[in-house]
């Protein structure tokens, strides 16, 4: 199985369509045994080609903090099960997945504002 988190740092960042990068966790019998880091396309989320991408790679679930319905539907479309409301340290993040610690908040962003920054249900 395996896994990614929108990241910037170390963290998971807060909005999915404007990370740093993605890191992709590679999971057997219960433990994480490589992580890769995929650098992040430019622009929106829900418009790049990030779902192929991550879906080309094995990816089938994701572990966000705040995602736009768009973009959710794009990872849905290409069979990457999205997890939202997820925040810290990435390896931990991770780690409380595969202990079933974790389990999607019901949250996401709910539009883009004319400023261009996301508003989010918090």
């Amino acid at each position: 199985m395996k896994i990614a988190v929108p990241t910037r740092g170390n963290v998971v960042d807060n909005h999915f369509g404007h990370c740093e990068m993605y890191s992709i966790f590679t999971i057997n019998d219960g433990k994480i045994i490589n992580t890769e880091v995929l650098p992040s396309p430019q622009g929106c989320g829900c418009k790049s080609n990030i779902a192929s991408v991550l879906r080309e790679k094995g990816v089938s679930i994701m572990l966000a903090g705040n995602i736009g319905e768009g973009a959710m539907n794009v990872m849905n479309m290409h069979n990457i099960e999205v997890v939202r409301g997820c925040s810290g340290d990435v390896n931990a993040v991770v780690e409380d997945y595969i202990n079933g610690n974790v389990s999607d908040s019901g949250i996401g962003c709910s539009h883009h504002e004319n400023d261009g920054e996301h508003q989010c249900n918090h």
